[in-house]
């Protein structure tokens, strides 16, 4: 049974975020504890898009497919068109990472027309050209089995140029169906892409990444990536084409 096209109403590519329960990062600490998040830029000729991302070891980026993938031809953006930067705010980024590969889930395929299979194959992972191990920047580990009912928080950066991160608290995962994680969190845009915390032991991981917004019986819910299978499957690709090092960074945080 298809999940999304019967349950919900799909509003890809479109956010709103307007509610009270968001905030700023903005204090010194804050700055230095999530630089691991970061704005993601596409530009080339007329181009200029916007989305988030996470570090997932010192060389890796985490973020949607729709963010790397040209939607007029389907095709990947090639990589001197991707910049991450890291611990974007008010005072610029904490480290700036050219693009080297771009690793999108092999059954991905961009559509205006959003599905269970659109969404839950909705995952990417950019290989920087130069490692980020300075100014404090560390990747976050993974939660890959998130409950619902569980409580979230998600950090995104929005179009504003010198916008500082958002955060948004006090969310919860409402159903986890077909690959497809639905929490009652509203974004905006950009925060495709954007990581989506749980936190174990007082530790923030990454459960999922934001893919698209959607409405629930009249309520404003976002979609995220179900990071179990996807993930592995991504991971599969990364492997047959990556070095050891490379995928050694990788298997440190993901499988810690």
């Amino acid at each position: 049974m298809k999940f999304i096209c019967i349950i919900i109403t799909i509003f890809f590519g479109a956010y709103a975020y307007a509610d009270t329960v968001s905030r700023k990062l903005m204090t010194v600490d804050q700055a230095v504890a999530w630089s691991g998040i970061g704005r993601l830029n596409v530009s080339g000729g007329d181009l200029d898009r916007l989305c988030s991302g996470v570090l997932i070891s010192d060389s890796h980026v985490l973020t949607a497919a729709h963010c790397v993938v040209n939607r007029s031809n389907g095709t990947v953006y090639t990589p001197n068109m991707i910049q991450f930067l890291a611990g974007w705010g008010n005072e610029g980024a904490s480290a700036l990472g050219q693009a080297h590969q771009i690793f999108v889930h092999k059954s991905y395929k961009f559509s205006h027309t959003v599905s269970d299979e659109l969404v839950s194959t909705d995952i990417a992972i950019i290989e920087l050209l130069t490692p980020m191990n300075a100014n404090g920047i560390r990747p976050f580990l993974f939660n890959r089995f998130p409950a619902i009912g569980q409580k979230i928080s998600i950090i995104s950066y929005v179009e504003k140029k010198l916008e500082p991160p958002l955060i948004k608290k006090k969310c919860k995962i409402l159903t986890i169906k077909n690959r497809i994680i639905v929490s009652n969190c509203v974004v905006d845009f950009g925060a495709s892409g954007a990581p989506i915390f749980t936190e174990i032991n007082g530790e923030l991981m990454i459960a999922s990444i934001v893919s698209a917004k959607a409405k629930v019986n009249g309520e404003d819910v976002s979609l995220g990536v179900s990071l179990d299978g996807p993930l592995n499957e991504l991971l599969d690709q990364l492997r047959k084409v990556s070095s050891t090092v490379q995928m050694e960074k990788l298997n440190t945080f993901i499988y810690n």
